[in-house]
């Protein structure tokens, strides 16, 4: 098991870089620096190709609005890296997956969750069906304008971005699944207060416009993953308010390609943050991580049984 993040003395810091920490015999080893140099890094999504051939993703740049997409491989299950390179040469604002993991669709292409904060929010893929090397843009993914709430103000927060991206204007993070060839769907971070999706039926190439879900959302981000059984298990934060707390930390289960939703287990719910979870699938067990208060990288192994109960 690989685990990936950003750590520095403070989020877009120029010392931010991107670290990793590798699991055996049960025990995560001490993290290693992968890259760091003086502009900060951001958001790493790790990706396996096939059996020799691990792709690392992450941001460069002092804003994210403005971020570049750079990309390294690994063929010795993480140990060693290749020098980093832009995944699009000249993009500014992030092609490429933007937090959450891609996924190889069942034509054999593999797909991107995007998007863009420059301005209006908006999410998209990228798409790619030559093993990584041309990535193909789909449409915007955007709400509706009629949908958007009033503007909204910063609450306070230090993050680097624009004005505009903290006023409460769209969508991003977008979180991904195939539940049948073709028609694949993407849930994603809001500024309203709930949970967005979008859905696609040729293969994620063109989306639908963002249409809410009854799920709360505190405008943080969310992961899910497709179980082999067909069962979603989505983790975030059930928070609605725009730039809410950040606890807790929780993990929900659908068992009707993400109509209906149950929550089923709290991993945290004391003071502090909890957040930007990463959820991954192996039969039935889960593999969950996300940020610990903003000190640590939290990790759980959980077991789902035939119930639906997790473990």
């Amino acid at each position: 098991m690989l685990a990936a993040w950003f750590g520095g003395s403070a989020e877009g810091a120029p010392d931010t870089g991107i670290w990793m920490s590798a699991k055996e015999a049960g025990t995560f080893s001490s993290p290693w620096l992968i890259e760091s140099t003086e502009e900060p890094h951001w958001n790493p999504v790790l990706f396996r190709f096939n059996e020799r051939v691990i792709r690392l993703y992450f941001k460069v740049g002092y804003e994210i609005s403005e971020w570049r997409t750079m990309t390294s491989e690994s063929t010795d299950g993480g140990r060693t890296w290749t020098k980093s390179r832009e995944l699009v040469p000249g993009d500014f604002g992030g092609r490429g997956p933007v937090k959450n993991k891609m996924i190889r669709l069942s034509d054999g292409s593999i797909l991107a969750p995007a998007s863009l904060e420059k301005g209006i929010w908006r999410a998209y893929t990228d798409r790619s069906t030559d093993e990584g090397v041309r990535w193909s843009k789909s449409n915007d993914v955007r709400i509706p304008d009629g949908d958007y709430l009033s503007r909204q103000g910063r609450n306070g927060s230090d993050i680097p971005v624009t004005e505009q991206s903290f006023a409460g204007r769209g969508v991003i993070q977008p979180s991904l699944w195939e539940s049948a060839p073709g028609n694949v769907h993407m849930l994603l971070r809001s500024s309203e207060g709930r949970i967005y999706r979008s859905d696609s039926g040729d293969y994620g190439q063109s989306w639908c416009p963002a249409y809410a879900t009854g799920l709360p959302n505190n405008n943080s981000g969310l992961d899910l993953v497709r179980m082999e059984d067909g069962r979603l298990v989505l983790a975030c934060n059930p928070v609605s308010e725009n730039w809410g707390r950040r606890s807790p930390i929780s993990l929900l289960i659908s068992e009707d390609n993400g109509i209906h939703w149950n929550k089923r287990m709290d991993m945290e719910n004391g003071q502090g943050e909890f957040s930007y979870p990463a959820v991954i699938a192996e039969g039935r067990r889960i593999h969950v991580t996300y940020t610990y208060k903003r000190e640590a990288i939290a990790y759980w192994c959980l077991e789902l049984d035939e119930c639906q109960e997790i473990h």
